[in-house]
């Protein structure tokens, strides 16, 4: 495939996940609230690692998908980036959904791990490549054991696990990287106020709550 080629598509597959151009469905089902949380994860996490690329590389990065070496970096770096992103917007959106004592401690913790585990179920083809969904289970599974709900639901940020992720995974030089953490992080974190006010738009707490509980 021509450079020219893979770059279009990564650019329609990015609008594809994210749903541009066609109208947002309501969140009102966990299937629903699983979609988006995977889609918009999956969103997030390559347009900030596909930015912070082109700015770091200029006029070499459409050449740098030349590199085979080069894109295999990339998917490795998209798995890990989307797989800490899905994570952090998981715990928001269970949260948010479990408040007012919608559903109990163990209900958040079931339909995170829904969530969770549906988002890399979902995206098993892309991901496979970085070998790694024991890991990101097992570190999904720790965050679970130490979330506190209620301070999450109250405006705690659980956004921190996917900016740092971005630095770590993106294939730029570690000097580089030293100076670019804090204005990389700062854009990732300012991609979730979007994506939080879209979700804030579009959800029924009470629907996914009660089609939760019907289906326990």
């Amino acid at each position: 495939m021509a450079v020219a080629e893979k770059m279009r598509s990564a650019g329609r597959v990015l609008a594809g996940m994210f749903g541009l151009g066609s109208q947002a469905q309501p969140l009102d089902t966990v299937g629903a609230l699983a979609d988006f949380v995977s889609a918009r994860s999956a969103y997030v996490s390559q347009k900030k690692l596909y930015g912070y690329l082109k700015t770091r590389m200029g006029t070499r990065y459409p050449t740098m998908f030349e590199d085979e070496q080069f894109i295999a970096s990339i998917n490795i770096a998209k798995a890990h980036i989307f797989a800490a992103c899905l994570s952090d917007m998981t715990l928001f959106a269970v949260a948010d959904i479990g408040a007012q004592g919608r559903l109990s401690r163990d209900g958040k913790d079931a339909l995170a791990r829904l969530c969770f585990r549906r988002g890399l179920d979902a995206n098993a083809a892309q991901l496979a490549h970085a070998d790694a969904a024991a890991s990101w289970n097992e570190a999904f599974e720790a965050r679970l054991a130490d979330v506190q709900w209620d301070n999450v639901a109250a405006g705690g940020d659980v956004f921190g696990t996917s900016p740092a992720a971005l630095v770590e995974w993106a294939p730029i030089a570690p000097q580089l990287k030293a100076y670019d953490r804090e204005i990389v992080e700062n854009s990732l974190k300012f991609a979730w106020i979007e994506i939080r006010r879209d979700y804030r738009r579009l959800v029924d707490r009470n629907a996914i709550a009660a089609d939760f509980n019907n289906r326990a």
